[in-house]
């Protein structure tokens, strides 16, 4: 018995194998991909840290289209600072030496800045968006606080100034309802406990990629 081959079907017999296998290895990094991306979202979950910031992170196998032997998984986050923050544990103080002012629920998620377009909420923010005055209290071995007075509580839980206005359009000072709503509270640091393990998560992960370049060849 006798067998004979080309170089044309030796060369040919090579190149089917390099696609299987740049197509084994491909969809074994795309797979990883999304696994690490998968629970590193679920970890900011279960950390209690929300949703919100669990979808900041993505994820992309290269090459995005086609398929290589060199295929190469990319995982990472669109809040890195905050992540970081809460991977490692940090105490946060403020830049320039001040108080830290942590906004409270009444205080709403967005402010005001000088140039009219909507930011992250800060004092100075909030009285420009809502056109009142923050009062500060001193408490001797506690936080103190920024207060507004002559404020009520909106439905949705907001401070708001307690005025009205009469059928001509003149403000009024509301007697009932009124009170003084703790906005922000300052403290001089804060430290953020470890919440995170990013780098157990990626170790998991590709400690499986033997597996998986296994479990998908052909």
């Amino acid at each position: 018995m006798r067998f004979t081959l080309k170089t044309d079907d030796l060369a040919k017999g090579l190149s089917d194998a390099e696609g299987d296998a740049a197509r084994s290895v491909t969809s074994a990094m795309r797979e990883a991909t999304e696994g690490l991306k998968g629970d590193l979202r679920a970890d900011v979950v279960d950390a209690g840290l929300g949703q919100r910031l669990a979808n900041t992170w993505r994820g992309k196998t290269y090459p995005e289209g086609g398929v290589s032997l060199e295929a190469a998984s990319f995982v990472w986050s669109k809040a890195p600072n905050i992540v970081d923050a809460f991977d490692r544990g940090v105490t946060i103080k403020s830049s320039r030496g001040f108080w830290l002012a942590i906004p409270t629920p009444a205080a709403g998620l967005k402010g005001l800045s000088a140039t009219g377009g909507m930011k992250r909420i800060t004092p100075g923010g909030w009285e420009r968006r809502t056109g009142m005055r923050l009062r500060f209290v001193y408490r001797r071995g506690r936080p103190s606080l920024l207060v507004a007075d002559n404020a009520r509580l909106s439905k949705k839980g907001l401070a708001r100034p307690n005025i009205g206005r009469t059928r001509a359009g003149a403000q009024f000072t509301r007697l009932k309802g009124r009170s003084t709503v703790v906005v922000f509270i300052l403290v001089p640091q804060v430290t953020l406990q470890k919440r995170l393990d990013i780098a157990s998560a990626a170790r998991r992960w590709a400690d499986r990629v033997p597996g998986l370049l296994a479990s998908h060849w052909r």
